[in-house]
C-alpha cells in the first residue's frame, strides 16, 4: 500500500487476497505447531517457553519495536516541517485497523513458529549425533584439510576471534529488527506476507535439517582445532550449551530441561540469507549489498568460531534459497514489486 491510498481503497485492498494470504500462511504455521505438539507427546516432553525467552519476551520485544518504526516512518512520510499533528495523521492514513490486523497475523504467526522451531530443536537434543559424518564430509570438501583450522592460520586466532565474535552475536539484533521491519516498511502487504513466509518456512526447513542429521558441532567434535582461540563469550555460551544438554540428557522431564545445540544446517546462515533475500525482494540494493557483506562474514564466523561445519553453512544457503522459492508461492506473490 502506498501514502496516496484513501481509506475505502485501503480497506477493499485488504479483504479478500489479504484473508487468503493470511489464511494460507496460518495453515502452514498450524500444521508446524502440530508437528512440535506430536513430537512434545512422543517424547513425553510439554512444549515450554522456558523464562519467557522464545515467545513472552519476544512478542514484546516485537511490539516495541514495531510501534518505533511505524513512529519512524510516519515521521518520514510526514515531511517537515515535523509536528506531531502531521505524523498522527500520516499513521492513521497509512495504519488503519485492516492494515494493522493484517501485520499482527504475520507477525503472531512468526512467534508461533519460532517457539515450535526452538522445542523441536530442543526434543532433537535427545537423539545421538553425527558429528563424525559432518567432520569427514568437511574433510573431503578440503582435500583432507579443517576448514576451521584454515580459517585460523589465515586470519590468526586472537584479535579476528574477538572480531567474528561481535559480528556472530549481532545475528540476533538483526533479526528483532528485520521481521517487524519486513511488515512496517513493505510498500505493498503482499510484499510483507511473502517476506514473513520466506522467514517461517527457512525455520521449517532448517528443523527438518536437524532431524535429518542431528549434531552439536565442530567445537564439540573436534575441541582441540579450537583450543588456542583467544577465549570469549562464544565459548561460555558453548559450554553452557552443553551443560544443557546434558542435563537434558540426564533429567529429560525435569522442569528446567531445554537444549539449544544443532548444526546441521545453519540457521546464523539461513535466516540471514533470507534477510538478505527480502531486501533483495524490496529492490533495495544498497541495504542488499551490506547484507551479502554480513552473510560473508557470518558464514566465516560460523566456521571459524566452531559453530558450524562448513557443510552446515552449504545446507543454511540451499534452504534459505528453498525459502525464497516455497515462501511467496505459499502466500500466493507472484512478483517483487516494480521500482519505485
Amino acid at each position: 500500500m502506498t501514502a496516496t491510498d484513501s481509506p475505502p481503497a485501503v480497506v477493499a485492498r485488504a479483504t479478500e487476497p489479504h484473508r487468503w494470504r493470511v489464511a494460507r500462511l496460518w495453515a502452514l504455521v498450524l500444521v508446524f505447531l502440530g508437528v512440535a505438539v506430536a513430537r512434545s507427546v512422543q517424547v513425553g516432553i510439554p512444549l515450554r517457553d522456558p523464562h519467557g525467552a522464545f515467545l513472552l519476551r519476544p512478542v514484546t520485544i516485537t511490539v516495541g519495536v514495531f510501534a518505533a518504526l511505524v513512529l519512524l516512518e510516519g515521521t518520514v512520510r510526514a515531511g517537515r516541517p515535523v509536528r506531531i499533528r502531521t505524523i498522527l495523521a500520516a499513521i492513521r492514513e497509512r495504519w488503519t485497523r485492516g492494515r494493522l490486523l493484517l501485520a499482527a497475523g504475520a507477525l503472531l504467526a512468526y512467534h508461533v513458529t519460532y517457539v515450535s522451531y526452538h522445542n523441536l530443536k530442543s526434543f532433537n537434543d535427545l537423539r545421538s549425533p553425527q558429528d563424525a559424518m559432518l567432520l569427514r564430509w568437511d574433510r573431503s570438501l578440503f582435500f583432507g584439510h579443517s576448514p576451521a583450522v584454515l580459517l585460523h592460520d589465515l586470519l590468526g586466532q586472537h584479535v579476528a576471534a574477538w572480531v567474528l565474535t561481535g559480528w556472530y552475536e549481532t545475528f540476533g539484533t538483526l533479526v528483532i529488527i528485520t521481521f517487524p521491519a519486513t511488515v512496517v516498511l513493505a510498500r505493498r502487504t503482499a510484499d510483507a506476507y511473502a517476506g514473513i513466509a520466506a522467514l517461517v518456512w527457512v525455520w521449517i526447513l532448517g528443523t527438518a535439517t536437524y532431524y535429518a542429521i542431528p549434531s552439536i558441532g565442530p567445537f564439540n567434535a573436534a575441541p582441540r582445532e579450537f583450543a588456542g582461540l583467544s577465549h570469549t563469550l562464544v565459548q561460555d555460551t558453548q559450554h553452557h550449551y552443553v551443560a544443557q544438554r546434558d542435563h537434558l540428557l540426564a533429567h529429560p522431564h525435569a522442569a528446567d530441561a531445554w537444549a539449544q545445540l544443532g548444526a546441521f544446517a545453519s540457521l546464523h546462515v539461513g535466516v540471514t540469507a533470507v534477510i538478505l533475500g527480502i531486501a533483495w525482494w524490496n529492490r533495495l540494493r544498497r541495504t542488499t549489498i551490506i547484507l551479502a557483506v554480513f552473510l560473508a562474514g557470518t558464514i566465516v564466523a560460523t566456521i571459524y568460531l566452531g559453530w558450524h561445519f562448513a557443510v552446515d553453512d552449504l545446507a543454511g544457503l540451499g534452504i534459505a534459497a528453498l525459502a525464497w522459492v516455497l515462501g511467496p508461492l505459499t502466500v500466493g506473490v507472484r512478483r517483487r514489486p516494480r521500482e519505485s
